[in-house]
């Protein structure tokens, strides 16, 4: 993940005198000001604002191998756009990232892009190789540093970030094979292409961040990190929580707080935070400040806005055309898509991006609907690939995780790690989701945290409650408690510790339950 206090804190300078704190205070607050402005602007023409970005990327990359192919030179109206380019999934565009992997110029954006974010997201095994081009590092990623830094300031005029440091948590970054190129993942790009002044309010430091075994890192980031008075964490809420309690371990402190007395914001994405809220009050130990982001190596999408809600705001100016597909025209080889003059309020929709890093209406793989259309707000309500759909219910990740907060709430339980997939149908036997929960904290009572979890689903999704009346085609869902650590272990058996790895969620097989079954009971 990007360290978006770096950012921030980059391009304006921090540790000022206190001779030039006033005047430091005044460049950052009209530095915060310009930018909600240009907010406001895009708040206010969402549909110009986008049209004017998509038709700027098809001028930009005319006389590119893409451009050329599909015509965008005379593309004159979004209605060509559509008809002229195809929707694509990384596995339909593979052949030209790789051609510019391999160094060729001018494929699917002007010049050459050097650098690739290396993800395999949770989507297969197969490792995806996301261009990075100049233009998304600064107007994407770097922007939305900036963004984030001036949404929290805005919203908290008291705030002392610039007093203290931010710990960020992000992944390693590798040569690739012919050297002309490198990879990594998203979160060690961006650090890695960092001002060198930055390091100044970071910690841990550059060498340690871009490290790539897990464990080494773990331990050279705890020793930098325990003495040094850090003011905002930056990551992916479950790697984060494996570093925050071990540096109690190796502090002895009872909570975060008793180390950082100065930690006032998480800044996360990455993975639903709904299961490890209670988790962080309890290991911090006293209230902070959460924002979630939405980023991807494919771009960065939106913004928590506001303290008091969770939804983000769709940032509109960053480069990327958005076009979404209703999830049940999903399997049309020529979906019918939406922008955001015409979508729908509580719709599930996968998104379609047009980026500034040279990806041309590609399916993410993410879904959401939207809770706001003036402006335009989201929630992430899961993955294309990553539902259980089996026997037509249909349930989404963001249904699971509004079940297991409500179960947690009634049996005192914290979640901290867990996978579902179907039981199929055998002979007369009805079908079944199975599940595996990590508990850092146990149930009070294990069989109601299972019967408010399957009651709260079938009260958020219409068609689970219509299979599972009367038993009539789901069986009541079997729950399992793994051993502690089995996920960690799980994901360091894959080689998937650290950066942006993430556990599976849902599955509508049994590649991922399976194993970890066949590890807990081994």
């Amino acid at each position: 993940m990007l360290h978006y206090l770096d950012i921030a804190a980059g391009k304006i300078c921090i540790f000022v005198s206190m001779a030039t704190k006033a005047l430091f205070n005044t460049v950052v607050n009209w530095f915060i000001r310009q930018r909600i402005d240009q907010m406001e602007h895009f708040i206010s023409e969402p549909a110009e604002t986008q049209q004017a970005i998509l038709f700027s990327q098809l001028f930009k990359a005319e006389d590119t191998l893409y451009g050329r192919q599909y015509g965008f030179r005379n593309i004159a109206s979004l209605e060509n756009f559509k008809e002229n380019v195809p929707v694509v999934h990384y596995e339909e565009f593979e052949p030209y990232i790789e051609r510019a992997r391999q160094g060729e110029s001018d494929i699917i954006w002007p010049g050459e892009i050097r650098q690739f974010a290396k993800s395999s997201g949770t989507t297969n095994a197969k490792s995806k190789f996301i261009p990075i081009t100049e233009e998304s590092l600064q107007d994407c990623h770097y922007k939305a540093g900036k963004d984030l830094i001036s949404i929290y300031a805005n919203n908290h005029p008291d705030n002392q970030l610039f007093s203290n440091k931010n710990l960020r948590l992000g992944g390693s970054a590798e040569p690739y094979e012919n050297f002309n190129t490198k990879y990594g993942d998203l979160s060690a790009i961006l650090i890695e292409n960092l001002p060198f002044w930055v390091e100044i309010t970071t910690v841990p430091s550059k060498k340690v961040s871009l490290m790539s075994e897990w464990e080494t890192k773990m331990k050279a980031i705890v020793s930098e990190v325990v003495h040094e008075n850090v003011g905002s964490l930056s990551g992916v809420p479950s790697w984060m929580m494996v570093l925050l309690q071990k540096v109690l371990t190796e502090t002895g402190k009872r909570s975060i707080s008793e180390v950082w007395p100065n930690l006032e914001v998480f800044f996360h994405g990455g993975i639903s935070f709904k299961p490890y809220r209670d988790q962080y009050t309890e290991v911090i130990g006293k209230k902070i400040n959460y924002y979630e982001i939405y980023n991807a190596s494919e771009g960065f999408f939106g913004i928590q806005d506001r303290s008091d809600s969770d939804e983000m705001l769709l940032m509109l100016d960053y480069g990327i055309f958005y076009e979404f597909v209703r999830l049940e025209d999903l399997g049309n080889p020529h979906p019918k898509t939406y922008t955001v003059a015409d979508v729908e309020l509580g719709v599930n929709y996968a998104m379609v991006i047009t980026t500034n890093g040279g990806l041309w209406r590609y399916m993410i793989g993410d879904t959401v609907y939207f809770t706001s259309l003036a402006p335009h707000r989201i929630r992430i309500s899961g993955r294309t690939k990553h539902f259980i759909n089996v026997f037509g219910e249909e349930l989404m990740i963001d249904n699971v995780e509004t079940a297991l907060e409500q179960a947690c709430l009634k049996t005192g339980a914290t979640v901290r790690d867990y996978t579902g997939a179907p039981v199929f149908m055998q002979g007369k036997e009805k079908g079944a989701h199975e599940w595996i929960f990590e508990f850092s904290k146990d149930p009070e009572d294990f069989s109601i945290f299972k019967e408010t979890f399957d009651n709260t689903l079938k009260t958020l999704n219409s068609d689970y409650e219509a299979k599972r009346y009367n038993n009539m085609t789901l069986r009541e869902p079997i729950i399992h408690k793994a051993r502690p650590e089995l996920f960690y272990d799980w994901m360091s058996s894959r080689g998937k510790l650290g950066g942006q790895n993430k556990v599976p969620r849902l599955s509508n097989d049994r590649q991922y339950i399976d194993p970890l079954l066949e590890m807990n009971h081994g």
